[in-house]
């Protein structure tokens, strides 16, 4: 593996050496005791009770591998399985002393902390299992169409996987219909939307199936059983969700103090509520005057063409990712071939994902378990109309940057194959998301885009979103938006067309802390870098900084600041407790 080493990052970094950094990782005796090895065994044990009780969702980002055979459950009686199991984990965790290990077995603790926090975090602080209907189509519905974006075909396992994920949607909407004890109106609003059509969303699905996703005979009827009785439940569902709506409590809000739970123990932020926003009107106005001092620049210049197929779209996006790997490595930016890591490629949407689009992000961007494959990215017919589709169907470019080169696809690949196993499973949106909305302007920046200047006009709309974000996430989590009012926020500031941007301020109002994620994590890899640069002066190497973030790319920055650049004073301190008390 060509990646960046052990030894190359910590001699980066003044006062580790490279054989300490190399001896950290190397594999324990099973009889060791030092706290390295039980940061590790910890590690190990929490993301495989993790990948048993991490809860479904549209986001790609934080995609598990399941273990073989399962199926989400979240009976009252799960529900405080969980919650007596994290306890345990936080209990484990606390007692560890690494105080005297190295720094980045220190760094690994915090990890497996702010992992933990966010297992609280999901279950007391923000519980969907009780307060949004959707969660429990989510944890059936959303769990089986994850299996049918994976782009390798269907083989016989993952056939029968299918088929259990939708056999056990009548089960979790019946454990949705006795937990939703404290259910919020505009989530229900939402997911009786949502469900508005699901009886010809289904049945396009079906006939997908049986004509594209190659069954065998055996699991097709095992298919269509599961099929019927899923529909039969998700209607129910609907209809049991209709008569409540007028009664519910219309507050999402998590409120400051949540809020602030989330910033300190989860994400490892040390910013305010206050802070966040303020940075985030800075940065828009930034955008919104750059995007009218491009538009200037471009007085004259045509508009970029549409793709006039899709397979002239696949085939651009095949030719620039490439030619942006090569770039930023002969620019000295980022290397650009590290070792392992496939490519991310644009593929025609299959049959069988269109009908169920709506409840994930259409992509597949592989896990540890399947580094050996492409990431991909599923594509209709290039034509106008969203926000998003006004971009790509003119220049593949700018989100391939933010979602596969050098984005997320690249990103996450490359962590999954980090030397630390603490690192290769923890994800973190401020981190990630960062990396990916840095990505679309260190592109330009860098000068992919100097042939091109109508993209720049692109690039600084997709600012002037991110940013926008911002407002909508605190204003949300605070209670100083309604659901509708952020919807407006961003459909008439943006712009963006009614139906995305009512999908975002969804999005937002049931995962408070998402949306900061893109402009604070770009931020906080600016003030890394900058650092990074006054500290070392002449011996200052951009690229070297940069494989370091994206091999990295799911620790947060905080944490990297601490390790790279021996900055801790932006790490929280550790809480005397993670529990919160939902009143």
């Amino acid at each position: 593996m060509q990646t960046t080493s052990r030894s190359t990052i910590f001699t980066f970094r003044f006062g580790m050496s490279a054989v300490l950094a190399c001896s950290l990782f190397m594999p324990f005796s099973s009889s060791a005791q030092t706290p390295e090895a039980r940061v590790q065994a910890l590690s190990e044990r929490f993301w495989t009770w993790r990948a048993t009780e991490q809860p479904f969702s549209n986001d790609d980002i934080p995609r598990l591998d399941r273990p073989a055979g399962f199926v989400s459950h979240w009976s009252a009686q799960d529900v405080a399985g969980y919650q007596h199991r994290i306890a345990d984990f936080d209990k484990e965790w606390r007692a560890l002393d690494v105080s005297s290990a190295p720094v980045p077995v220190q760094v690994d603790y915090r990890l497996i902390g702010s992992a933990i926090a966010r297992v609280y975090w999901e279950l007391q602080v923000i519980p969907d299992w009780k307060r949004n209907p959707f969660f429990y189509v989510d944890q059936g519905l959303t769990a089986m169409q994850l299996l049918m974006l994976v782009h390798e075909p269907f083989t016989p396992e993952r056939q029968r996987e299918v088929v259990l994920r939708l056999q056990s949607v009548p089960r979790l909407l019946e454990e949705g219909r006795m937990n939703l004890t404290d259910m919020r109106q505009p989530y229900a609003v939402i997911a009786m939307g949502e469900l508005g059509k699901i009886e010809e969303r289904m049945q396009r699905f079906r006939e997908a199936v049986h004509s594209d996703a190659n069954f065998s005979p055996a699991e097709l009827a095992q298919f269509d059983r599961a099929e019927d009785g899923a529909v039969k439940a998700l209607v129910s569902y609907r209809e049991w969700l209709r008569p409540q709506v007028d009664g519910l409590k219309k507050e999402t809000a998590v409120g400051r103090e949540g809020y602030l739970y989330f910033l300190r123990n989860v994400a490892l932020l040390p910013y305010t509520p206050e802070r966040i926003l303020a940075d985030g009107e800075i940065e828009f106005q930034r955008a919104v005057s750059f995007e009218a001092l491009q538009q200037a620049a471009n007085k004259g210049l045509p508009e970029t063409p549409v793709y006039p197929t899709l397979q002239a779209q696949i085939a651009d996006e095949v030719k620039q990712e490439a030619s942006m790997r090569t770039y930023l490595t002969s620019h000295g930016v980022l290397t650009g071939d590290p070792g392992g890591v496939h490519h991310y490629k644009y593929v025609p949407v299959p049959p069988y994902v269109a009908p169920l689009g709506f409840l994930a992000v259409e992509d597949d961007l592989t896990s540890p378990d399947r580094l050996d494959e492409d990431g991909s990215s599923y594509k209709g017919k290039p034509a106008l109309g969203s926000f998003w589709a006004n971009i790509t169907s003119r220049d593949v470019r700018p989100l391939t940057n933010h979602e596969g080169m050098p984005g997320h696809y690249f990103q996450m690949a490359w962590t999954m194959r980090h030397p630390d196993p603490v690192r290769r499973h923890y994800y973190d949106s401020e981190t990630q998301e960062g990396i990916g909305f840095y990505a679309e302007e260190m592109m330009m920046i860098a000068g992919l885009y100097d042939s091109q200047p109508k993209t720049k006009e692109a690039i600084y709309a997709l600012n002037r979103l991110r940013t926008l974000r911002v407002t909508v996430d605190v204003k949300l989590a605070l209670g100083e938006f309604t659901l509708q009012q952020a919807q407006a926020y961003l459909q008439n500031t943006v712009p963006m067309d009614e139906e995305t941007a009512r999908s975002e301020a969804f999005m937002f109002a049931s995962t408070p802390g998402q949306a900061i994620t893109y402009q604070i994590g770009k931020m906080d890899i600016l003030k890394g870098l900058t650092m990074a640069k006054l500290q070392q002066g002449s011996a200052f190497s951009l690229q070297k900084y940069q494989d370091y973030v994206w091999l990295n790319g799911s620790v947060p920055f905080s944490l990297q600041r601490w390790e790279l650049l021996g900055d801790k004073s932006d790490v929280p301190g550790i809480p005397a407790s993670f529990d919160w008390i939902d009143k």
